[in-house]
């Protein structure tokens, strides 16, 4: 990027980041992991992370030692798609948590076992209610728009 600005952010890693700002969650300085390592949400997100001047770890399926990584971090990203993986024991005590989770046959679950976490963090957002994603969808038209402003000179 060497200094450009993005032209268009992928809509679930942004909305990710416009939650912790939505709710005044200080991101700058702060220790974060994106557990994972996908070019469509992972990457991104460990970027926009970057962005905001927290210092980020990427884990992932050969990283040695996930547990005492993750347990390290302020933010946690997680998106392996591995149902519960994600347990009490590795989770710093108010730590913020955003897992976009997936459908899994009949039901929506998350890598973030939320019954066990939900004791320790200080914010979770696992796994999407009913499945619906509504602020993906809003981060989608955010960049629509932006995309518009930026083609007709708005901006």
């Amino acid at each position: 990027m060497r200094g450009r600005e993005l032209l268009c952010v992928l809509r679930t890693p942004k909305g990710c980041i416009e939650l912790l700002h939505r709710y005044n969650f200080e991101i700058k300085g702060k220790r974060a992991v994106v557990i994972g390592g996908s070019k469509i949400f992972d990457m991104p997100a460990a970027l926009l992370l970057q962005r905001e001047y927290a210092t980020v770890t990427i884990a992932h399926s050969r990283t040695k030692n996930s547990e005492e990584i993750v347990r390290q971090a302020d933010i946690i990203f997680s998106a392996v798609w591995q149902p519960n993986m994600v347990r009490e024991n590795w989770i710093k005590l108010g730590a913020v948590i955003k897992d976009p989770s997936t459908p899994h046959g009949y039901r929506v679950v998350g890598d973030i076992c939320y019954e066990e976490v939900c004791k320790v963090a200080s914010a979770i957002t696992t796994p999407a209610v009913g499945g619906k994603r509504t602020m993906p969808l809003a981060m989608l038209l955010s960049n629509t728009l932006t995309s518009a402003k930026r083609n007709h000179n708005f901006m």
